[in-house]
């Protein structure tokens, strides 16, 4: 009788001892899952710490709501560096830079306060930007299918934020482009995540070292082309990067799912929201006190 039982029965018997959570706990499927179900799988198991969650996950996903929000985005900076392209003729490794657009970050316009996010839809030269979608999709679209778009488009946004601000507290004469800021503020929410919880997550600890090699290269290359040698065209921004970072750190254990909320974790949760709260406001607060002096002596400086 045991062995005429159907999964979904076994299931119900087994569900009070917290072995199985769903019909395929029993691998007992007899046609090869669709290839949706394989990636659903394989972002349940990269970006989901507990088995149960991963099963749940990989059983309930269907898709909907969809996730638009980093789909959306590439597709607007992409339109926006076409459209650059086009009225200027000029496409190559470190154009086009739109100095005159009403999106760019300049310091002498932060008066215009819509330059402090919509920055993030400029790049500087095609590589800049097939860095920085490459990155986005690759981290920001499992996130975002784990999470919701809400909580990602949160986490993006205030990346690209604290980008803007950041480098108008410590790198005051600069201008702004690119999407770095909201990247790393994505790559910063996953580190978290697998900071918290590289113990209970397959090859946590090469994950760990993958991220901040990644990173710390990136970062690395931006400050040695900020100063130890003298750039041809635009230098790289290190404190965007690096503010973005902090705000997906930060922004991060607060906003995300936690989908099994320790008493240390509850106290985590309340130091990050204090630093990242603390931060924003302080750059606010400068740049309202403390307005730039004068105008159009800004030199160029890429996100």
């Amino acid at each position: 009788m045991s062995g005429k039982r159907s999964r979904s029965f076994k299931c119900a018997v087994h569900q009070r001892d917290r072995q199985v959570s769903s019909e395929t706990d029993f691998h007992l499927l007899l046609h090869e899952p669709p290839i949706f179900n394989k990636m659903v799988r394989l972002i349940a198991d990269e970006f989901l710490t507990e088995e149960r969650d991963r099963k749940y996950y990989a059983d309930h996903y269907r898709c909907w709501p969809p996730p638009l929000f980093v789909i959306a985005v590439t597709l607007v900076q992409l339109g926006v560096f076409a459209y650059y392209t086009v009225t200027t003729g000029e496409m190559n490794v470190a154009g086009p830079v739109a100095v005159d657009s009403l999106f760019i970050y300049r310091p002498d316009k932060r008066h215009h306060v819509w330059r402090f996010i919509f920055y993030a839809f400029l790049h500087a030269g095609w590589v800049h930007l097939a860095f920085n979608l490459l990155v986005q999709l690759l981290v920001g679209l499992p996130l975002e299918m784990v999470h919701g778009s809400a909580r990602i488009g949160t986490v993006y946004l205030a990346g690209v934020l604290a980008g803007s601000l950041g480098t108008s507290v410590f790198d005051a004469d600069v201008y702004l482009v690119g999407a770095s800021g909201g990247v790393y503020a994505l790559l910063a929410a996953h580190l978290a995540n697998v900071l918290i919880n590289y113990n209970n997550m397959q090859f946590g600890i090469l994950r760990l070292i993958g991220v901040f090699f990644v990173a710390s290269a990136d970062v690395g290359f931006a400050i040695y082309d900020r100063y130890a040698h003298e750039t041809v065209g635009l230098p790289v921004s290190y404190v965007a990067h690096l503010t973005g970072a902090l705000a997906g750190l930060t922004l991060g254990l607060v906003v995300l799912k936690n989908f099994e909320q320790r008493l240390h974790e509850q106290l985590l949760w309340w130091v990050a929201l204090g630093v990242y709260a603390a931060c924003t406001l302080f750059a606010m607060l400068f740049n309202l006190f403390h307005p730039y002096p004068y105008e159009g002596v800004a030199q160029g400086l890429l996100l």
